[in-house]
């Protein structure tokens, strides 16, 4: 027998996950402050809510996934939650993820809070993880569902521990993307396809870089801030060289200069025989 499930917030993601449920045979019942978002999914066989009050009261399990808490908290105003498990896959922050939990606990229902690593059009298909923290027992008795989703991963009791995470793999995609969006304006200066750059020489780099984040973590977990690589002094000429290039092919070099500010504090501070991981010490 099919479990059922409603969704509450019918954006791309919203749809997505709607979706892989539907595939998987659950009973689906689909709730949008614009009705028409669902239109495609009750032609699936969904059930359309008039009401958040009726979305709630269709399912033991209930996932929101809207623009943010405020919009989550605004859903739930005077809707009973008893004996209802709400699983939380907006983006946010940690401290909202736990006053959002308290809120749940407060109305009788169980909470889980989650963080989606994927994109719409992974939903439902191998390589998507959403991390999951708050009520275990919610967690364990509804995981083979969560998993028609994408990978479920649970993370610990602290509600605030999924959001965390997700922040936190979120700065490294972005800290990612920011260096190769550099990268790439650098080659494009010389008219160098970009394209075959990208994927024969910086992605390569790039994951070989990668591999040495695990080391890198262990350093910083033990205070090891040695190198037998190159010094905070060494990298701070070879990001001010960097500045300076971009400066002379007429790129900005404006993601960049975060990462020069910070070396050149630290080795101001008389840390330059220090490795890139003390970095930590100055955003601590």
């Amino acid at each position: 027998m099919s479990n059922s499930i409603s969704i509450l917030g019918l954006g791309l993601m919203g749809q997505a996950l709607a979706g892989s449920l539907l595939d998987a045979g659950h009973q689906v019942t689909v709730w949008n402050r614009s009705a028409g978002k669902g239109d495609d999914l009750v032609a699936r066989g969904a059930t359309r809510a008039a009401t958040v009050a009726e979305a709630v009261a269709a399912s033991p399990l209930v996932i929101v996934c809207v623009l943010d808490y405020a919009a989550v908290r605004a859903l739930l105003t005077d809707v009973p939650l008893t004996g209802r498990v709400l699983v939380n896959l907006t983006n946010g922050r940690p401290s909202e993820a736990r006053e959002t939990a308290e809120l749940v606990a407060g109305r009788g229902g169980d909470y889980l809070d989650g963080g989606i690593m994927a994109v719409p059009q992974m939903i439902g298909h191998p390589g998507a993880l959403i991390l999951y923290s708050g009520s275990q027992t919610a967690f364990d008795g509804h995981r083979d569902t969560l998993a028609t989703m994408a990978e479920p991963r649970f993370v610990g009791a602290d509600p605030g521990l999924a959001p965390l995470l997700d922040l936190a793999m979120l700065t490294g995609m972005y800290g990612q993307i920011a260096g190769v969006l550099e990268a790439v304006a650098l080659v494009a200066s010389e008219k160098v396809p970009v394209a075959e750059f990208t994927s024969t020489l910086l992605v390569p780099w790039l994951n070989a870089m990668a591999s040495t984040m695990p080391q890198l973590a262990e350093e910083i977990a033990a205070g090891d801030y040695s190198t037998d690589v190159s010094n905070l002094e060494i990298n701070r000429v070879g990001v001010a060289n960097l500045v300076l290039a971009f400066e002379e092919q007429g790129v900005k070099p404006d993601l960049l200069l975060p990462m020069k500010a910070i070396i050149d504090q630290r080795v101001a501070r008389g840390h330059g025989a220090e490795g890139l991981q003390s970095l930590i010490e100055e955003l601590r």
